[in-house]
């Protein structure tokens, strides 16, 4: 990716970075504020909505209540109940069925709520077309709006559907109550109440407003307005919950931006909801936004006008140092800059004008300096050269023992000139283990030309463990401290090294039988263990792998010392094995 500040012309890129923070500021800004403006008023109009629901809900729970709890005293009469046992003569019969049609009519004259009453029981007296007072037969009942819900309750509300009548059809909510008597069941009582009266409550006082009311069971009673239908907003809310509340519908297949506001009441079933369209409550925010957003445009040319007058203020001294840099030679007539500025244009041509006299002293030390370099390089091959003499050396010393029938110098030559090789490893760090190990046996088989049969040594490490990498010259120094210190006042000795896999971990125990840590017979002389050689093996290991490895020395209970060392598995000289 191409960096602009590297491309592009410094007027151009000072007004584009001005007009592009601007741009993100201003849109930041009016986004913001419509974000928060439409929130504080959705708040406001959510609240004050609340607070108007609740109160018509009251008002018409306290209607309905009214009417539930006159159908309850009405199914409880006792002239009501011994009509409908049916226990009576003819003669009786009409004449109980006369002074019930008289009492259900006081209640529908005496409260304007009420439109009508049927009562459903069987063998009914049917009633004239025109009385309010209706007496049909129970086995039609499951045939009328609403009753259904009977199956579930005792006593239940319809949704508002059109009552025929002598007037016409006439919009009503029914609502439904059996009469029971010693476990009989006797029949219905049907009161229906004018829907246009529940209709002006839940209307108030606001015109144009969408509202539902709504039942517990999620059956949409009543709606005025054009409120969403049920499908797009009943997933919303929970008609069971006692809370009241609102919340926002998106937009979706169709249907409008919507904040919805619902009451619920403790002593109510019903749920009263409005639908107030989102882009009415927000109009404000976003004739706010467009006006951030005009006054944003009007501030980027501001900053077209300002920006050019800067940038030529500031590519003019800048162009004067790109011409003198670009007619710049060693001893010729360079361009003098203007020496008036005092600002960091100011400290950029003092800068560059040093610069050109460290460049001429520079210029003259050069050829000293080639000369020492040559000589440096000469000598980096002659420090390489030298290994190789060394080699040639022992190589020679070998041929010279052989020749002198030194057979036991030979092979001290022999693998003095192994140790060497391995020990430089042409300047690596890390060497395989099968090399490593390779370096402490003819270390060891030297000490054995020494000691003779005294000296005995055991090495295990299986095949798989020495193709990984350890720090070279690891063992050796542990080897040599057990020979010279632990062997010192002994003829003879033994050394074992054991490699092994413990986990993520290589494990690595050497032990002798030698005098141990301490002296036997003056236990205040420790055995030197602190010296160059396991000193600069502890640094190495902290310092390639940390302080999770290490070295760990102690004594033997049957005498002698055992060292731990504990490195992770290298499967190449520079990564650990997972």
């Amino acid at each position: 990716m191409i960096n602009p500040y590297k491309k592009y012309r410094i007027d151009r890129l000072f007004f584009h970075s001005f007009a592009i923070v601007l741009i993100v500021v201003i849109g930041v800004t009016a986004g913001t504020s419509y974000s928060n403006s439409s929130k504080a008023l959705v708040q406001t109009t959510s609240h004050y909505q609340q607070q108007l629901l609740d109160e018509l809900n009251n008002e018409i729970t306290t209607r309905l209540v009214m009417i539930e709890q006159i159908s309850l005293s009405s199914s409880r009469d006792s002239e009501l109940i011994n009509f409908l046992l049916n226990r009576q003569d003819e003669f009786e019969r009409y004449r109980r069925r006369a002074g019930v049609e008289s009492a259900l009519a006081n209640l529908t004259y005496a409260i304007p709520l009420i439109q009508g009453i049927d009562l459903y029981m069987d063998n009914p007296i049917l009633s004239e077309r025109q009385n309010y007072i209706q007496f049909r037969n129970l086995a039609d009942l499951n045939k009328q709006e609403g009753a259904e819900c009977l199956a579930k309750s005792d006593f239940c509300w319809s949704k508002e559907y059109n009552y025929p009548s002598v007037q016409g059809d006439i919009p009503v909510l029914s609502f439904f109550r059996k009469i029971v008597y010693e476990n009989d069941y006797l029949g219905v009582l049907k009161v229906h109440i004018k829907a246009d009266e529940i209709r002006k409550l839940l209307k108030g006082n606001s015109d144009g407003s969408n509202r539902i009311m709504a039942s517990s069971e999620g059956q949409q009673i009543m709606k005025i307005g054009d409120a969403l239908d049920q499908n797009d907003w009943s997933q919303w809310i929970d008609l069971k919950s006692n809370k009241s509340g609102y919340v926002h519908i998106p937009a979706k297949d169709g249907a409008r931006d919507t904040l919805l506001v619902y009451s619920r009441m403790d002593n109510s079933i019903w749920t009263l909801i409005e639908f107030t369209s989102w882009k009415q409550i927000t109009a404000s925010s976003l004739k706010l936004a467009e006006w951030i957003g005009l006054i944003g445009i009007a501030a980027v040319l501001l900053v077209l006008l300002l920006t050019h007058f800067l940038s030529k203020q500031f590519t003019k001294p800048i162009k004067k140092l790109v011409t003198a840099m670009r007619l710049y030679s060693v001893g010729g007539d360079n361009v003098e800059l203007p020496v008036d500025y005092e600002n960091e244009f100011g400290y950029l041509f003092s800068g560059y004008r040093k610069q050109n006299e460290r460049i001429e002293e520079l210029y003259l030390s050069l050829e000293r300096r080639y000369e020492q370099q040559r000589k440096a390089e000469i000598e980096a091959l002659q420090a390489n050269i030298n290994p190789h003499f060394l080699y040639n050396m022992l190589d020679q010393l070998n041929w010279m023992a052989i020749e002198a029938g030194q057979d036991e110098l030979s092979r001290i030559l022999e693998l003095m000139g192994r140790m060497f090789r391995i020990g430089l490893s042409n300047g690596n760090s890390f060497i395989t283990i099968a090399d490593e190990l390779l370096h402490i046996e003819c270390y060891l088989e030297i000490q054995q030309l020494r000691w003779g049969e005294g000296l005995e040594y055991r090495i295990e490490a299986a095949s798989e463990l020495q193709e990984l990498y350890i720090p070279k010259l690891t063992l050796q120094p542990f080897v040599e401290n057990s020979i010279v210190h632990g062997f010192n006042k002994q003829k003879s000795g033994y050394v074992s090294i054991v490699m092994e896999r413990m986990g993520d971990a290589l494990h690595i125990v050497i032990e002798d039988n030698g005098a141990g840590l301490k002296q036997p017979e003056d236990r205040s002389h420790n055995r030197h263990t602190g010296g160059y050689g396991i000193r600069n093996v502890r640094e190495r290991i902290s310092g390639y792998f940390g302080e999770s490895y290490g070295i760990a020395l102690g004594e033997r209970e049957e005498g002698g010392t055992r060292v731990e060392i504990t490195l992770p598995l290298m499967t190449d000289p520079l990564t650990k094995k997972d």
